[in-house]
């Protein structure tokens, strides 16, 4: 049995992610800056009080794939 995935993503919540981290300008400036999603995630909550992404998807979800979020920001 195959896994399910949402577009090429472990599940929505990581595929929420990655796109905002992708398509929006700050996101991505930081996410180039900081190189890890963990960083990521630290300078947004300490730096910018963000807990979630506009679309209501925690940036710190248990079911997010961390390791393809890494893998997507060190090809940036």
């Amino acid at each position: 049995m195959e896994a399910e995935t949402y577009n090429g993503w472990a599940n929505y919540e990581t595929w929420n992610v990655a796109l905002w981290i992708s398509n929006d300008e700050g996101l991505y400036s930081l996410a180039k800056e900081c190189k890890t999603y963990a960083r990521i995630v630290n300078d947004l909550i300490e730096e910018f009080g963000a807990m979630e992404t506009p679309d209501h998807v925690s940036y710190s979800d248990s079911g997010l794939d961390t390791d393809a979020l890494d893998k997507m920001i060190s090809e940036l």
